[in-house]
């Protein structure tokens, strides 16, 4: 597994995963203990670049995703980009 340095600031820490899926339409994997932990990520755009890594990979295996968790957001909710826009709802 890899680790990524710590950048300055806030860490917004995020799991990139992935594994051999049982139907290309869902997300239900074949083996859990097969999951391939690929690393935990400061930031977003470090975890991106592991991501699309592996998922370039396996590109011949259809069935084979991986995935971008944003731990930071079960972490501290607080940290949701989207829970700090606006609604755009008035009153």
């Amino acid at each position: 597994m890899t680790t990524s340095p710590a950048a300055p600031g806030k860490q917004l820490i995020h799991l990139v995963f992935g594994g051999e899926l049982n139907d290309i339409k869902g997300v239900t994997f074949k083996d859990l203990a097969k999951l391939d932990v690929v690393g935990f990520y400061p930031d977003y755009a470090s975890a991106h670049q592991a991501w699309l890594g592996k998922a370039r990979e396996t590109i011949d295996n259809a069935q084979m995703r991986y995935f971008i968790v944003h731990l930071h957001r079960l972490l501290d909710p607080a940290t949701d980009a989207a829970k700090k826009k606006p609604s755009g709802k008035k009153g």
